[in-house]
């Protein structure tokens, strides 16, 4: 049976996050994830976790100032001292609400430079994370959406878990980001399960409910039933209209698979 998470960045944004939290407890969602909680205490969260039963699956690094354009501060070789702040931050703050992992933002940058520097501080999160039993996640966003974007492709974000080196170091393999880039989403899925850390779902083009669009996600979700695929898909979209009117999706999917 897949398990599904709300993604809090896009879902009941208008409500704080620990509202936001009970929300999707009560939609029927199996775990919650989030973009940046930094706003609120950790011990807080901690605690309408506990109330709720449901799982942080994960948080990201915080992304610098968003005003300003940037997305991540990881790949910037200018900006070391600040992008390992930011990934203790967050390591600190999912040890906190015992997350499952941490995406670590790349950021926008070119050249071989910024790859080698974000490999290190990928090597190091890797490496702060693991006793805690932490994973890091990598994520390839595409140029529509993230122009500048340091990891823009699966290949991309394959070559950094293979340079970092780390058992640790997984995909985050948002369907919405790869199908605009490269398509092929069920194959791909194949070829990458052994790296697969976490999955995202929104429909393409649009980037609303996973129920309509180009893609048959019923039909992926069997895809991953059948590589194996054990963690949640988290639902990552931004709603067409508000987010208790769009959640048929969720019922539709969970009688089809």
């Amino acid at each position: 049976m897949t398990l599904y998470s709300a993604n809090l960045g896009f879902l009941w944004n208008e409500l704080t996050l620990p509202d936001a939290i009970r929300a999707a407890k009560r939609a029927g969602f199996d775990a919650v994830e989030c973009h940046f909680p930094y706003d609120y205490p950790p011990e807080d969260i901690a605690s309408v976790l506990n109330e709720t039963g449901l799982h942080m699956i994960c948080i990201n690094t915080f992304p610098g100032d968003m005003a300003a354009g940037e997305f991540g501060l990881s790949a910037l070789p200018d900006r070391k001292h600040e992008a390992r702040a930011a990934i203790d931050q967050a390591i600190a703050y999912a040890k906190e609400v015992k997350a499952g992992a941490v995406h670590v933002l790349a950021g926008k940058a070119t050249g071989q430079d910024a790859l080698d520097t974000f490999i290190e501080n990928v090597r190091y999160a890797a490496d702060a994370a693991a006793d805690a039993g932490l994973w890091i996640l990598i994520e390839p966003m595409n140029d529509r959406d993230m122009p500048g974007y340091l990891v823009s492709t699966l290949f991309q974000a394959v070559t950094v878990l293979k340079e970092a080196q780390r058992q640790n170091v997984k995909l985050l393999f948002d369907c919405y980001h790869v199908q605009i880039t490269e398509g092929d989403l069920a194959t791909k899925l194949q070829v990458l399960k052994e790296v697969l850390g976490h999955v995202q779902i929104a429909s393409v083009p649009d980037r609303g409910e996973p129920g309509q669009g180009e893609l048959n996600y019923p039909f992926l979700m069997q895809v991953l039933d059948m590589i194996g695929y054990k963690g949640f898909v988290g639902a990552e979209y931004k709603p067409r209209t508000n987010t208790d009117e769009g959640l048929g999706w969720l019922a539709d999917f969970r009688a089809a698979v």
